[in-house]
């Protein structure tokens, strides 16, 4: 039996009651419980009704977003997180790119990669190339400058782990930013790409094996398969092409605030909501939420 949750934007909760209860009876649903006044609210329902992408659809228009989940397991042991505008506001290497002066260029072919028109891995490679003899110590200055975190973020890692979950952030990015991002949001572990540099200067390379797609579901698995789980024990969440994989193979699969491409292929879209989404996704109550 699936249960329909709906979201709102938590800076501006606007849930109305009148509106939970009216798709509740118009689905045959179970009693409505709220998980926080005017902002998450689920209900129960016999099976995913055959109008459900109609009434998302109209639901969006109206700042709510609206998930059916599976009941059975619901509460996930492991969270896999993408890091670049999903865990984080910003792409790192368009902002690395807005230092060197090529911001514009890198900005293009980023959003094109995340929109799955391009290659991963060339055009990661290409947009790194752009980057050769750039100060290394930029690197810390941006992430002091540029980059700031996604709202609900901490407080998603903190839950989970306060409930005997285990928090990944796997990247297409650069551990030079992933692993500072997952230890100031209390993630236990991080993987990305390795920027090469000879003395203080980027060399234009990354180290292989790039980690891209394919490699994300791997690190899905094989955490998951270290820890003693399935991936259907996992939720995960990202917003670019190269998540899909991810974001199929796991229990629960979360596009948030993703590009187009990603928007027509993922299950579970949350556009209005913030990271704590996934915690309400999962059943958790706001007062069950850990401090960050």
């Amino acid at each position: 039996m699936p249960t329909a949750v709906l979201l709102t934007d938590p800076a501006s909760p606007s849930l109305d009651g009148a509106l939970v209860e009216s798709l509740r009876n118009a689905w045959g649903g179970g009693a409505a419980v709220w998980l926080a006044p005017g902002e998450a609210a689920e209900f129960p329902v016999p099976c995913a009704p055959s109008n459900a992408d109609e009434v998302w659809r109209a639901l969006q228009e109206q700042g709510v977003d609206l998930a059916l989940v599976p009941d059975k397991g619901r509460k996930k042991r492991l969270l896999v997180a993408d890091m670049d505008s999903t865990l984080i506001r910003q792409e790192c290497i368009d902002e690395l790119a807005e230092v060197a002066g090529v911001g514009a260029h890198v900005r293009e072919i980023t959003a094109r990669a995340m929109n799955g028109e391009l290659d991963f891995e060339g055009a990661l490679t290409e947009r790194v190339a752009l980057l050769e003899g750039l100060d290394a110590g930029t690197i810390d200055r941006v992430l002091a400058e540029r980059i700031t975190h996604m709202p609900g973020a901490a407080t998603l890692a903190a839950t989970m782990r306060a409930n005997g979950a285990h928090t990944l952030l796997v990247s297409g990015g650069f551990t030079a930013f992933a692993e500072p991002v997952a230890a100031a949001l209390g993630f236990d572990e991080a993987q990305a790409n390795v920027l090469e540099a000879e003395g203080m200067r980027l060399t234009g390379r990354v180290r292989p094996p790039i980690l891209g797609r394919d490699a994300k579901v791997r690190a899905l698995e094989r955490t998951a398969a270290r820890l003693g789980l399935e991936p259907a024990d996992a939720i995960a969440v990202g917003d670019g092409a190269n998540d899909l994989a991810m974001l199929a193979r796991a229990g629960l699969g979360v596009a948030l605030h993703a590009k187009p491409a990603v928007q027509r292929e993922a299950r579970i879209r949350v556009n209005h909501g913030d990271l704590t989404a996934l915690l309400y996704l999962q059943g958790y109550r706001a007062e069950d939420f850990a401090a960050a």
